[in-house]
């Protein structure tokens, strides 16, 4: 049971506002809140009066015990009204949507598939009465719904920024004297708030298919694929269920899963226990597999499930369909899946100082130190460095950006030859900054505006290899950071003026029997930024950027991959940053290099100088 909270009825005052949009919303939700369920009981009740339609105020993720229920339709409700309460009885946490079906004709409720798409309005969506033109039907009539897009949410649960005016004719007619709805939108269709409140971004592991044979390649390595999934409505079951499902389109090109084609899952509810296990029990198709295999399916249940738990999720364990065991997995042993970002963290970070050398410091304190080796003792003045994971070799770009050099980071080692020349008449349209992905291959870019090219260095001292970016078109590519698993780039573009955070996919060419790679389906991170100054991997799914929206001033955030906002607080201000960087371990602080020098943020502090005189921080990667 539970306390019902009263309000105003529909269209009296009192209405409240979006904490964003600030748009005015309709009818059509009660809340319930219970605030401590079977142990104290409910809140006092009124004995008498009516119960009202009020609206529903945002509410914060923390806030489990408020639940949103739609209200049903009443008797003789005009079409403007009809439309208004579908819309919102649409954003209860009914997992059926059984009272948004009652706005519905009984032909559209078996038509109308709610979770085909999702589309997302900044202001929510604006019902508008108008008679349909030349409709022979007199009965029938129009409501335009109209708004500005901002998403949309696929039937894979994949998120896509962007920014378009919306208009949809809602048809109704009349049902036994009533007015329904005839030709419902297309899915969902929500206002930010809303879905803010009732999603959340959830990472999905699937194992990565290496493009090229690399020699510090790991097999049945897992790779993050974010999509949103309703947060209240049973998270863990629908997150497994999205899970067998398979990789988002995105991904599904370089990426695998573990589970037999046609898995499901045999029963209606998954929850963790009280030792934070997870049983999985699954269907005939899913049963008949090895051992080695089973493992790996509960490694990608168990990566995929962490984020859920209040705590580390210890085991998972894999049933038959007849309910006899058929593999278990702890978290010690799901460690080898781990992608190489949160397999080798780092204890350093790297930048260059006021000497134009290779400098270290450690996570904690101010003190830095040289590096061993050629770098970090002045053998060439440096402009930027890359670190490979291993943190056995670097790569220096020359301070001129012309050179690229591949050293190793001990004492007595060598320079070595230039690896890779640029011909650029400056530093600026010269070489990016190196990065390196989790194989141990070496990534960068010529901006040479007679030449521009992005390159991957096999084994970071191999032969440079072009890689095509069929999509960047006349674009040019100011700077990269690739992902430890070696499938995904991030490049700050420069576009039309416009200089944008993209991210690509790292394929194979087929057909071709040497190893050539290209980079697909280039997309925004950072839709709502007009110009972003740098960028840096901060987790699985989640990067870090600098940058200014239109208007605005300079500010450091986290984004998604599929460049929804990160559900993380705001980062504190900092004055005049050209360089950010970030550990794909959440735990490792932010270093950035700001006005007043190179500067670190830990976990839950403020900004901490460092390096008084430095430039281009990094870490590994």
């Amino acid at each position: 049971m539970g306390a019902e909270r009263y309000g105003n009825r529909r269209g009296g005052p009192g209405r409240g506002a979006d904490r964003r949009g600030g748009r005015r919303r309709g009818p059509g939700l009660v809340v319930l809140v219970c605030a401590a369920l079977f142990l104290t009981g409910c809140a006092s009740m009124p004995s008498g009066g009516e119960v009202h339609r009020i609206d529903a105020s945002p509410r914060a993720d923390t806030d489990s015990q408020v639940r949103v229920f739609g209200v049903p339709p009443s008797r003789g409700e005009r079409p403007t009204q009809i439309v208004r309460g579908f819309l919102e009885a649409t954003t209860s946490d009914e997992a059926r949507f059984s009272t948004a079906r009652m706005y519905l004709t009984e032909r559209a409720r078996e038509r109308w598939k709610p979770f085909a798409m999702t589309t997302v309005l900044q202001d929510g969506p604006n019902p508008r009465r108008q008679r349909p033109r030349g409709d022979p039907d007199e009965n029938g009539l129009i409501v335009e719904v109209t708004g500005r897009k901002v998403a949309t949410v696929d039937r894979n649960q994949a998120y896509t920024p962007t920014d378009a005016d919306y208009q949809k004719s809602v048809h109704l007619v009349r049902e036994d004297g009533e007015w329904r709805i005839d030709a419902p939108p297309e899915g969902l269709l929500l206002g930010k708030s809303d879905f803010e409140r009732i999603y959340r971004s959830v990472d999905k592991y699937y194992f990565a298919e290496p493009q090229v044979e690399s020699k510090g390649a790991r097999k049945h390595v897992l790779v993050s694929d974010p999509v949103y999934l309703r947060k209240r409505i049973d998270p863990v079951t629908t997150t497994v269920r999205s899970l067998l499902r398979g990789p988002t389109d995105w991904l599904e090109p370089v990426a695998s899963t573990a589970f037999p084609t046609g898995t499901r899952l045999i029963g209606n509810s998954l929850a963790l226990d009280d030792s934070n296990g997870l049983r999985v029990r699954l269907n005939e198709r899913g049963s008949r597999v090895g051992a080695a295999q089973c493992t790996r399916m509960a490694a990608q249940v168990m990566f995929t499930v962490q984020e859920l738990a209040p705590a580390e999720v210890g085991r998972v364990e894999l049933l038959r369909s007849t309910g006899s065991r058929l593999c278990t997995l702890t978290s010690g042993q799901a460690e080898m899946f781990a992608p190489a970002g949160l397999r080798e963290t780092s204890e350093r970070q790297y930048f260059i100082d006021a000497q134009q050398r290779m400098a270290a410091l450690a996570d904690v304190g101010t003190d830095t130190m040289l590096v061993d080796g050629p770098f970090g003792h002045g053998a060439v003045p440096l402009g930027s460095v890359g670190v490979d994971r291993s943190e056995r070799m670097a790569a220096g770009v020359s301070a001129d950006g012309r050179s690229l050099y591949v050293a190793q980071m001990k004492k007595g080692a060598d320079r070595g030859p230039v690896r890779l020349q640029s011909a650029a008449q400056s530093a600026d349209h010269g070489l990016t900054a190196p990065s390196w992905d989790g194989n141990g291959d070496l990534w960068v870019a010529d901006r040479d505006p007679a030449r521009p090219r992005l390159l991957r260095l096999p084994g970071g001292t191999g032969k440079p290899q072009e890689v095509d970016v069929p999509s960047l078109g006349d674009a040019e590519i100011r700077s990269l950071r690739v992902a430890s698993d070696g499938l995904r780039i991030a490049l700050l573009v420069l576009r039309d003026g416009r200089q944008s955070l993209e991210l690509g996919r790292v394929e194979r060419v087929s057909g071709q029997a040497e190893p050539s790679l290209t980079v697909n389906d280039l997309h925004s991170v950072t839709p709502r930024m007009e110009h972003v100054e740098a960028a840096s991997w901060a987790g699985a799914s989640r990067l870090v950027v600098v940058g200014r929206e239109p208007g605005g001033v300079q500010q450091l955030q986290y984004v998604e991959t599929d460049g929804s906002a990160a559900n993380t607080p705001a980062l504190p201000g900092i004055n005049g940053v050209q360089a950010v960087a970030a550990s794909e371990d959440p735990d490792k602080p932010l270093i950035a290099d700001s006005a007043d020098g190179i500067v670190r943020l830990p976990v839950d502090a403020n900004w901490r100088l460092v390096v008084n005189r430095g430039t281009a921080p990094v870490y590994p990667g």
